[in-house]
């Protein structure tokens, strides 16, 4: 329903005589629902979608709501598909409502990508993502053979980071109780392996929950300093870390923006962002993104970025990660980082597929470019 919800609310409105403005937010949920298993699904008859959302009504609004949300859906389920729904000659202003998108957001994707890649963006953004699966305490031949074993077809992510699943349960997949694995997109898992931090380093993951780079990142760390402010968030990351660790990860109470370690080896900033790469995870993002949230984003990032590389001992590495596709969250924020501190530099990575890297080296990854979720992280070398 999120991701189809200005194409909903638009086939509604028409039939709204007061016009939909006039229709209480949680009435307008239900239509909303209601509206997407008539037009969406295939497997709920009508008569079922309407009397669900009836009831709904008559529980939190009363009889003469209830009758006018049955009037609305069986107007709706009688209607023929109508004509476009987006009469505008603007195409950014087309493609966000169409693609139920903000069109402040759509029009910097469409200045970045074209209005052919925008669109394939957003298209990436409305459909269902898949659950990918990533190796912990059990090399991917392996689990890939157990999860055959058990019926389950595996096929690999792109670029080999990790096992698409046929599935949608991950706690109910054999090897999930004993750490065999950990759920993490692809995107993520490059991350992790763009950062090539070396074999026994004292790493610093400065923002660490849930927990997936921790986790890959602890593979080969000597020590792995897992910081989290939020003590519920922690406690998530203690549990994953648990279940699928290495054992040489310690988790920390600790606010990135002022780390309380020694200078370590390396440290990875997989900093807070507007998350605009994940839009296909979490549909409803897309309704809480602002302008004004971007430049507090950026402004926290900032903060956090001086705060990680006070960690970095000379010579050390650090990274800085978001699953955003913004530039201001990315390419400018790492230039500015740069402009201010001329003892680091960006050094490349050759672990990593080329065709993940920018003109910069840069690992940046687009959906409907590279088939994951979007990212972007930058190795920084501190000078000796």
């Amino acid at each position: 329903m999120l991701r189809t919800q200005d194409a909903l609310d638009d086939r509604l409105a028409r039939l709204i005589r007061l016009g939909w403005d006039s229709v209480s937010p949680p009435l307008r949920d239900l239509l909303r629902i209601g509206a997407y298993q008539l037009l969406e699904l295939d497997r709920i008859p009508p008569h079922a979608a309407v009397s669900t959302s009836v009831e709904l009504a008559r529980e939190i609004a009363g009889p003469a709501p209830a009758g006018f949300v049955n009037a609305v859906l069986r107007r709706l389920g009688r209607e023929a598909e109508p004509g476009p729904l987006v009469s505008s000659a603007d195409p950014v202003a087309s493609l966000a409502r169409t693609h139920s998108h903000p069109e402040w957001l759509v029009a910097g994707w469409v200045a970045r990508f074209g209005t052919d890649g925008a669109e394939a963006l957003l298209r990436w953004n409305n459909g269902r993502p898949p659950l990918v699966l990533q190796r912990a305490r059990e090399e991917l031949p392996a689990l890939a053979a157990r999860l055959e074993a058990a019926g389950i077809h595996t096929d690999p992510a792109p670029f080999g980071a990790g096992l698409v699943v046929d599935a949608a349960r991950p706690g109910e997949l054999p090897g999930y109780a004993e750490g065999a694995f950990f759920v993490q997109d692809a995107a993520q898992a490059l991350v992790a392996r763009f950062a090539d931090f070396p074999t026994g380093a004292r790493v610093l993951d400065a923002c660490a929950a849930p927990g997936g780079k921790a986790i890959a990142l602890g593979r080969s760390a000597g020590v792995l300093i897992a910081a989290e402010r939020n003590r519920r968030r922690a406690a998530r990351l203690l549990e994953n870390l648990r279940r699928a660790g290495s054992g040489r990860e310690l988790v920390v109470l600790a606010d990135a923006a002022a780390p309380p370690v020694r200078p370590v080896d390396a440290v990875l900033l997989d900093a807070p962002c507007l998350g605009t790469g994940t839009f296909a995870r979490h549909p409803d993002a897309r309704l809480r993104v602002t302008p004004a949230a971007l430049r507090d984003l950026a402004a926290t990032q900032a903060t956090l970025l001086e705060g990680a590389a006070a960690a970095v001992r000379p010579g050390g590495l650090l990274v800085y990660a978001t699953c955003s596709l913004e530039p201001e969250e990315n390419e400018e924020q790492v230039a500015r980082f740069l402009s201010a501190h001329p003892d680091f530099r960006r050094e490349p990575s050759g672990a990593v597929p080329a065709e993940c890297l920018s003109s910069d080296g840069d690992l940046t990854l687009v959906p409907h470019q590279h088939g994951t979720d979007g990212a972007f992280a930058a190795r920084l070398r501190r000078a000796p």
